[in-house]
């Protein structure tokens, strides 16, 4: 260990990006990329092409970018608005932060509530694991409650306790997924009723990543509660993964506090640029969301026929199942020979908190998975 380094990081993993080195040459080269809940879908030609002009023409890349975003905040508002039914005025631009990719936002939140001793987050897992990465990497202490083995649903009475018992120092910040990641599941009226009771003092953090598959939005009680934020992300339905867009919308008091600790030109000019065609052409590159929802209700169906594999019910763009075996050495083990025997087959999916997530793909990379699942299956012993 470096001496000028500190030393905890030496106990921390870093994310782990996919697809990455630990590809094995082994692998086809023409892979079914279903592991990172993006869309199978690149943005239609004619929108790359009006792109393309706007960056010879349009970007000077010797200038910084637009440090402001205004034109591009005013734009996502008008969406917020029209995606909750509400009132043009109701969010503006003063409403919105952004990100480089939401990650950005969701540390920014956590230098604006927890640094220096003064709070901890709370996460109840498996959930998106950067809250936790994130808040490490910056010293601030990560509590964890479990969820429902069967259907996801957080331990609302762990997570109560941990609110109360948690001190020096307390919990700050409470981060949910609503759908949940990895396991695809929305927040239910239990769930929801335990948000609304905490304190002004608790920040609570309402991950919209995946609401255009949902459909479900919380965004309309941002009117009544000041310390709720909700993320949402250009890299799912509007197919700008490779541009690193996020947003979040919240009270405006809040939002001036993440401009403060936002660093500066913090979006390149040419995603800027990217993020607002999506904003003009929202219509036509939501029209992928019905498609998917489609790809997905038949994948579910077809494998919850299996009699080794339990499928869980998702609202997004991503289905979560587990195997079925009499002991958990030897699910697990199972697993990761499924996992691996995919990867070397020419399938990319997630091997996460005992199960696998597989992104939803077009409909042929959809039934090249499930051919290579059921082949995968029949020469396990489990």
């Amino acid at each position: 260990m470096l001496s000028f380094i500190r030393s905890d990081l030496a106990q921390f993993n870093a994310y782990k990006p996919h697809p990455s080195s630990d590809t094995a040459a082994a692998v086809p080269l023409q892979l079914d990329r279903l592991d990172t809940n993006e869309s199978p879908y690149d943005l239609p030609s004619e929108l790359k092409e009006k792109l393309a002009w706007t960056y010879q023409q349009a970007i000077e890349t010797n200038r910084y970018p637009d440090g402001g975003h205004e034109t591009l905040k005013d734009a996502i508002a008008q969406y917020v608005n029209q995606s909750a039914s509400l009132s043009p005025s109701v969010f503006t631009g003063v409403n919105i932060s952004l990100g480089n990719g939401s990650d950005e936002l969701i540390r920014s939140l956590l230098i604006a509530t927890c640094l220096k001793g003064e709070g901890a987050i709370l996460v109840a897992n498996p959930t998106f694991s950067m809250y936790g990465i994130l808040a490490k990497t910056l010293g601030i202490p990560v509590v964890t409650v479990d969820r429902n083995k069967d259907n996801f649903e957080i331990d609302l009475k762990a997570a109560q306790c941990a609110l109360e018992q948690t001190q020096n120092p307390p919990i700050r910040v409470v981060f949910v997924v609503h759908p949940n990641s990895p396991t695809g599941n929305c927040l239910t009226g239990a769930e929801l009723s335990w948000l609304r009771s905490l304190g002004e003092d608790i920040l609570v953090v309402i991950d919209e990543a995946y609401f255009e598959f949902s459909q479900t939005t919380l965004v309309s009680e941002l009117t009544q509660r000041p310390n709720w934020v909700i993320l949402r992300t250009f890299s799912k339905a509007f197919r700008l993964a490779a541009l690193r867009v996020g947003y979040c919308v919240a009270h405006p008091q809040a939002i001036a506090i993440l401009e403060k600790v936002r660093l500066p030109y913090n979006l390149p000019s040419f995603s800027i640029a990217g993020a607002l065609a999506a904003m003009e052409n929202s219509q036509l590159l939501l029209e992928s969301i019905s498609p998917t929802l489609d790809e997905r209700d038949k994948l579910i169906k077809v494998l919850s026929q299996h009699p080794k594999l339990r499928v869980a019910k998702s609202a997004a763009n991503f289905i979560f199942l587990r195997l079925l075996a009499n002991n958990s050495d030897t699910q697990n083990a199972s697993l990761t020979n499924l996992h691996q025997k995919l990867k070397t087959s020419g399938t990319l999916v997630r091997e996460i908190s005992g199960g696998l997530r597989i992104t939803i793909g077009t409909s042929e990379e959809n039934i090249r998975t499930v051919n290579r699942i059921q082949a995968g299956l029949a020469n396990l012993e489990f």
